[in-house]
């Protein structure tokens, strides 16, 4: 596509936005960015974009009685919206800034999609790319948006992506090579209104995958394997129960791939640096893509030694009377922190609400046994984290209102040797600017609880 002295409307003045608009002016296009949200609400970011821009509309979104050849909307902006609807019925292609880095670089493309562990997944499998020293960027969902790194790439760069269901609603010709579904279960129903949809929009990674592309998926999740049904590619799973004909299991402790009759195994479980059966997964299926990418299996081995995983995941903070704080501030729903908790191995004080996504919280509990002593309650789905909390016979609960009264009550609540576990299961969006301000505020709160104990 070309893009010179073209008229395209960038619909988000985010991170993605931001990153979209700087490419399309270097492609000499002449570039519209709007945001619903007031000019003094986005002073930095609008002060960062104009140079870029030709015009900045703040406030409200423009008429579109003008021209534009093309729309790049930000994942966050839900595509049944009116302005969107007004743009789709002036029939002008919309698209994401994921299918834009794909339509600026000649690059392969290595996508990692799920509901849970796509950051782990992506940083670790990022992390074997960079000890393997080929040319390779980590972008997407984790923090990149991958349009910054695409002119800078060449046909010998692979894009280690992180993808969101958000981002793969606006997919048109994107190709992974190799993509990766980690698991479904219930996320953004409040935006894709039924799981059929949102399985949809994650099923979408692979739409334009040949049989020369591959796709990992979870064979112990059903809605994951039943997609390979699906599938164009060939197909290598993953599973903590089985020993798949192609793919990654684990063996007296072992992990192993087994691929086009090839078994190779790599580490025991015991010599990594995460844990938790989720962590068992996210390295089979980051093992699985790196050997599926030509890694060499040292290279490999030694990282999944070495990774200590990423922040906000289930991270350790400090410990403070004999009291072990950890930050999962990452855990945006009920699974993600039905997984915190059984990775903990000692008695724990939960610390969770945040902004409704449509979520049923019923299923934490079902998970409680007697590992959770306390659940610490804060943000807009407190009252209602804590109505199912009673309806399961669980009432040791606290409603607070700030997160230095959530470390406070944890602490307070707890006894030496007990974990203290910020895991929220809700989005972050009604406190905070997202989940990585949320745990950093957290481990803030964390060190200031240690200084007032001296």
């Amino acid at each position: 596509m070309q893009f010179e002295n073209k008229n395209i409307l960038v619909i988000g003045l985010a991170r993605s936005g931001v990153a979209a608009a700087r490419a399309l002016h270097e492609m000499k296009a002449n570039v519209t960015v709007t945001d619903i949200k007031s000019e003094d609400s986005l002073k930095s970011l609008a002060d960062e974009i104009r140079p870029f821009v030709v015009e900045l509309i703040l406030g409200e979104h423009p008429e579109l009685s003008k021209t534009y050849d093309l729309v790049v909307i930000s994942p966050g902006i839900p595509l049944d919206i009116p302005f969107v609807k007004q743009i789709e019925a002036n029939r002008i292609q919309i698209i994401g800034e994921l299918e834009l880095a794909y339509l600026l670089t000649d690059a392969k493309f290595v996508g990692i999609t799920g509901t849970n562990g796509k950051t782990t997944t992506t940083a670790l499998t990022g992390e074997m790319f960079k000890n393997s020293e080929k040319k390779h960027f980590i972008v997407g969902n984790i923090g990149l948006a991958a349009v910054s790194k695409a002119l800078e790439a060449d046909e010998e760069t692979v894009f280690v992506t992180e993808i969101s269901s958000f981002q793969l609603e606006t997919i048109v010709d994107f190709h992974c090579h190799i993509a990766a579904i980690l698991n479904l279960t219930p996320d953004h129903l409040n935006r894709h209104k039924t799981m059929e949809k949102y399985t949809e929009a994650k099923a979408r990674i692979f739409e334009n995958q040949t049989e020369k592309d591959w796709l990992v998926l979870n064979h112990d999740d059903p809605l994951t394997r039943a997609l390979a049904e699906k599938a164009k590619s060939r197909i290598a799973f993953f599973s903590l129960k089985q020993k798949p004909d192609e793919g990654a299991f684990i063996e007296d402790g072992w992990i192993i791939t087994r691929l086009e009759g090839k078994v190779t195994p790599y580490c025991k479980v015991e010599e990594m640096l995460i844990f938790g059966r989720h962590n068992e997964e996210n390295a089979l299926a980051a093992v699985l893509i790196a050997t599926l990418s030509g890694l060499e299996p040292q290279v490999i081995i030694d990282t999944l030694k070495s990774f200590k995983g990423v922040e906000h995941r289930i991270e350790y903070v400090d410990t403070i009377d004999d009291r072990k704080f950890y930050n999962d501030s990452k855990a945006t729903n009920p699974d993600s922190t039905i997984c915190a908790i059984n990775a903990m191995n000692t008695q724990t004080h939960l610390i969770a609400g945040g902004q409704f996504k449509g979520s049923d919280y019923s299923s934490i509990f079902e998970v409680f046994n007697d590992k959770i002593k306390t659940l610490i309650l804060l943000g807009e789905t407190k009252y209602t984290i804590e109505e199912t909390a009673h309806k399961f016979n669980f009432t040791n609960t606290v409603i607070v209102n700030t997160m230095e009264e959530a470390v406070e009550a944890a602490f307070r609540n707890s006894l030496p040797g007990d974990a203290i576990l910020l895991s929220p299961a809700c989005a972050s969006w009604d406190m905070y600017a997202d989940f990585e301000k949320r745990g950093e505020h957290f481990k803030a709160c964390v060190n200031a609880l240690k200084v007032d104990r001296g």
